[in-house]
């Protein structure tokens, strides 16, 4: 294991600008996540439907990749249970997926950073952003539902032919059943955009996690940690979305103080890239991190000026996961020397502790100096 609690297991995704990684949760779980991009940190913390290296060949998510990879350092992460991260999970409680979010963030060594909870991964975010104020720059809210409990209404009888559609249905090669759920998620989506959306249902996970996961997510209760988040928060919804109420959005934004409310004339839960709802969300969350894009160039500036060319050389190497004695043989330095520069650059960045290499190290992906 090394600097910070990330496993040492990498990749580089061809043809992409992006660099997987691995943690631990508290219980032992393997968390894959992934960072692109450059300019100031955004972590995401999205519902299930996910595949770290599935999305980027995907015509319903490679737009959000592209996208936001060009106006922040994008970290996302495949939750327990799901895409690359281990799928031998029993606990997908509010507060196991909480530290799987803190895990990361102690992993990468991040100060302060910007979230974007979408989906069902949006009360983590909230609550992330409730317990940990000094954190969160600012906050992106997509697709939300409100945050409270959400068990099936009446007799329960539709939930439960959904959840029995997932037992039956979702690992069979015919899609039949999955393209319900697709059907809710892109209902305006094209046949092509609908296929990825059944296979990546059945590339994310089993039957058994989906059904667990959706349990767990209906009994997330985090309504009275609404009015204790301090960041700026953005709140976007569509306002005819099947997956979750256009409610949800004003209730959100009525209990978040100092947060604003973007209705989006969209039926997709997914925005697709050549819907106007599309360009009218990008708009949006451009001039909402604007803040901390102009901040990090005043950083990224200062640390340049103030960052000698042989300090970076060292951090690069130390970025690309290389030892003290890696660096030292490719500078053609001494250990002692490679661990001095190292020094320098901690109490120039501010870091220290056993963190410290990890915060260096985020330095670097956050400000594309890698």
């Amino acid at each position: 294991m090394v600097a910070g609690g990330v496993l040492p297991e990498r990749h580089a995704r061809p043809g992409a600008d992006q660099e997987i990684r691995f943690c631990r949760g508290y219980d032992g779980v393997r968390i894959a996540f992934a960072l692109h991009g450059s300019g100031p940190p955004l972590v995401v913390v999205s519902c299930w439907l996910s595949h770290l290296q599935h999305d980027w060949q995907s015509p319903v998510w490679r737009h959000f990749l592209d996208e936001f990879g060009a106006i922040s350092t994008l970290v996302r992460y495949d939750e327990r249970g799901f895409g690359m991260s281990d799928w031998h999970v029993s606990d997908f409680s509010l507060d196991a997926r909480l530290g799987d979010l803190e895990a990361i963030v102690a992993a990468l060594g991040f100060e302060r950073f910007a979230l974007l909870g979408m989906s069902g991964g949006a009360p983590v975010a909230m609550a992330y952003a409730a317990r940990h104020p000094e954190r969160v720059t600012r906050m992106i809210l997509y697709g939300a539902p409100c945050g409270r409990r959400s068990l099936p209404s009446g007799d329960g009888s539709v939930e439960e032919a959904f959840r029995a559609m997932i037992r039956a249905g979702w690992a069979r090669e015919d899609p039949i059943f999955r393209r319900v759920f697709t059907r809710i998620y892109i209902p305006e989506g094209s046949e092509e955009q609908m296929s990825w959306i059944d296979a990546l249902q059945r590339m994310a996970t089993s039957p058994a996690n989906a059904v667990a996961a959706r349990i767990a997510q209906q009994e997330v209760d985090v309504i009275d940690e609404l009015p204790r988040i301090a960041a700026p928060t953005l709140v976007l919804q569509a306002v005819r979305d099947k997956a979750v109420r256009f409610e949800n959005g004003p209730e959100i934004a009525s209990r978040v103080p100092n947060s604003r409310l973007v209705a989006l004339d969209s039926t997709n839960h997914i925005l697709l890239a050549d819907e106007p709802a599309w360009a009218t969300f990008m708009r949006e969350v451009r001039a909402f991190l604007e803040p901390d894009r102009r901040l990090r160039f005043d950083a990224d500036k200062r640390m340049r000026e103030e960052l000698s060319p042989r300090e970076l050389d060292v951090l690069r190497r130390a970025a690309d996961g290389r030892s003290n004695e890696e660096i030292a043989d490719a500078l053609g330095l001494s250990v002692r020397t490679v661990e001095r520069h190292l020094s320098n650059v901690y109490a120039k960045l501010g870091v220290a502790g056993k963190a410290a290499r990890a915060g260096a190290v985020a330095e670097v992906f956050r400000r594309g100096l890698a």
